[in-house]
């Protein structure tokens, strides 16, 4: 056998499939959550045991995205402009949610309306000119033609608010909108956060704003959006409690629906730990419950609508308990994903019913909308151009990280040192189950010089890993020291790396290349036309069901690799107290994490990958190819790589 085709060479040749394993674990794990919060849910028999799941829900939430932003900043308000028309006014209105931190807006207030009004905060979904398209200025108007003021807001990413404008070059550097939500979003999971802290946050300080206009009832504001803006609108509906009613837009489903679609999703639609504690889109609802709740969903959407009328109807009971049973519904066009006109008029009906009192269908022959241009907030269409102060995620997150590190520096390195350990072990452990490792040693080939041994073995239940173990021929019958080598592609990528492999063999050691969980050998069917490693590729799907568990697969990964030293202790001819790790590449990073915690790991010899983590949060750009393998949420609030360089 060659190199060449000893790197084809997989299990799956030796009538073992492993290619829908890693799947299959996290489906399966996701399903026992899953029915976990049913079960909770189920239980909920009254107002008083609704209130008090609604307040654990709440709690949780809001710790497990990071927690809130401080409120206490001025808003600092200016008015830039103002559209005046027969039936309404639009204000173009710029305020500051956190100090920095730029939001544009429009407020349509309607024409003779002489004392204060129900409003509706407008949140918009993924369009790149957010606020002002064509679409959402639809809704909007239909909103203000039943007599509420609408407050339509851009979110982070888009419309005026591009955070990677780069105001020299005059264009964006990342993406706007999901690439942009990624990018950043990857960041804050370093230090514990998830990006949907910041959109709520602004959102929550929109409803501050409006809450100041005379125009304006303050305690009768509700909040609406599709898409992104469903999404939002769903994070305010857990989040702030000042909401009177909601029709969340083409996002309610159910998480388990969503994710046999096999899609990824975007990062703020991505919350940590939640579904460990049976959180689902039920909960989304129920926690206005009995507030008035109107679920505006697409027959036609990728958003599963099998998933939308199972939760919707789910959860109405919790509305019945209060009496209050017309106060929740479905609204279902047959249409693809978008907030088409017949949900625009039903959101109407809804709001000017439960806010107003009284039923209001709009004309929309009479309603018309403007060049987004007009509706711009800044002469140069960017938010960035023109406030030199402007901040976005980056910055926040990196400012952040700048007071925890400031805080781990005033620890003792050996006490920082003792609390990293434990806190990794606990990341580490904390899912997995002990399982016998029952190992196939299924093949021993002689490829140039060396005897090459594979085997496969449980890394833990429903997951092998599998390895390629090379010995110099002429060290048959001899106890050897062992090397654990972890580089990108594991098995598949041999001849990169064969030079290292004999220098290591030549020197009378014995060299493991491992395939941890997902790679190599064992990396699964693609579930995308996107490779396995890429922006929302299958490893980054994957991972965010893990990240919903409270678990990541660098966390597994890192338990594969200490794995591989239980198995090292039955391979025969290896010196079980003689274990080291070479580490390559993004997947090198598995072993140097292990060796902090895995006492048989002598050492470990770094030939090149990830100086540290802080480099993927204080740096504005970064290696963004395949990122979501190497986080495990809040390590930098314990430690960084450089923190234990000394083990090597």
């Amino acid at each position: 056998m060659t190199i060449q085709e000893l790197e084809k060479f997989s299990p799956a040749l030796w009538n073992y499939d492993m290619k829908d394993q890693l799947k299959n674990h996290i489906y399966s794990r996701s399903k026992v959550a899953f029915e976990y919060g049913d079960r909770n849910r189920d239980l909920i028999k009254d107002l008083q045991a609704l209130k008090k799941y609604q307040d654990f829900i709440r709690k949780k939430f809001i710790e497990n995205i990071g927690g809130l932003p401080d409120s206490n900043t001025p808003l600092n308000p200016e008015i830039t402009g103002k559209i005046k028309e027969k039936d309404i006014t639009i204000e173009k209105i710029i305020f500051q949610s956190r100090p920095g931190v730029y939001i544009t807006s429009n407020l349509y207030i309607p024409e003779n309306i002489d004392k204060p009004v129900p409003a509706i905060l407008f949140l918009s979904g993924h369009h790149e000119q957010a606020r002002h398209c064509a679409e959402y200025q639809f809704v909007c108007r239909c909103l203000s033609q039943a007599g509420l003021v609408v407050f339509a807001i851009d979110p982070i990413g888009q419309g005026e608010r591009k955070s990677y404008y780069e105001a020299i070059s005059g264009r964006t550097t990342i993406n706007w909108g999901c690439p942009e939500h990624d990018y950043a979003g990857s960041q804050t999971l370093f230090i514990g956060d998830a990006i949907a802290r910041y959109f709520v946050h602004d959102a929550m300080r929109a409803i501050d704003y409006m809450r100041t206009r005379k125009e304006i009832v303050p305690d009768k504001i509700g909040v609406t959006g599709n898409s992104g803006g469903g999404t939002q609108s769903s994070l305010m509906m857990v989040c702030d409690d000042r909401i009177s009613a909601a029709a969340p837009g083409t996002f309610i489903m159910s998480r388990e629906s969503y994710m046999f679609s096999g899609g990824a999703q975007d990062a703020e639609q991505i919350w940590p730990g939640m579904s460990a504690v049976g959180f689902d889109h039920e909960d989304i609802l129920l926690m206005m419950a009995p507030k008035p709740v109107l679920v505006l969903a697409v027959s036609y959407d990728f958003f599963p609508i099998e998933g939308t009328r199972k939760t919707v109807e789910r959860v109405k009971r919790f509305w019945e308990i209060a009496g209050k049973q017309s106060f929740i519904d479905l609204y279902e066009d047959r249409c693809t994903h978008m907030y088409s006109a017949p949900l625009a008029i039903a959101a109407t009906e809804f709001f000017s019913l439960y806010l107003s009192g009284k039923k209001i269908t709009p004309d929309v022959s009479k309603i018309s909308t403007v060049d987004p241009s007009m509706l711009l907030c800044t002469k140069t269409g960017q938010i960035k151009a023109e406030k030199k102060d402007s901040i976005a995620v980056y910055e926040e997150n990196l400012e952040k990280y700048k007071k925890i590190k400031k805080g781990l520096s005033l620890i003792p390195l050996k006490q920082r040192k003792q609390k990293a350990r434990q806190w990794l072990k606990q990341k580490v452990f904390s899912n997995r189950k002990n399982y016998p490792l029952n190992p196939r040693f299924y093949l021993v080939e002689p490829v140039e010089e060396f005897d090459v041994e594979m085997c496969f073995w449980w890394s833990q239940e429903g997951i092998f890993n599998n390895a390629f173990l090379f010995r110099n021929c002429t060290m048959k019958n001899k106890q050897l020291p062992v090397v654990i080598a972890l580089w990108d592609d594991g098995t598949n990528s041999i001849q990169n790396h064969i030079d290292w492999i004999r220098s290591q063999c030549n020197s009378k050691k014995a060299v493991m290349v491992l395939d941890v969980s997902g790679t190599g050998s064992i990396s699964p069917n693609p579930i995308s036309a996107r490779t396995n490693e890429e922006y929302l590729g299958t490893i980054h799907k994957f991972n965010d069901d893990l990240l919903w568990l409270d678990d990541s697969i660098a966390a597994m990964r890192v338990y594969d690799v200490i794995r591989a030293c239980d198995m090292i202790e039955q391979w025969q001819g290896l010196d079980k107290k003689n274990i080291s790790c070479y580490a390559s590449g993004k997947a090198g990073l598995y072993g140097r994490l292990s060796a902090i915690i895995e006492p048989r790991i002598k050492n470990v010899f770094v030939a090149d990958g990830i100086r540290s983590f802080s480099e993927f949060v204080e740096n504005r750009y970064y290696d963004k190819y395949n990122v979501r393998s190497i986080i495990i949420p809040k390590i930098l609030r314990y430690f960084d790589l450089t923190d234990f360089e000394g083990k090597r």
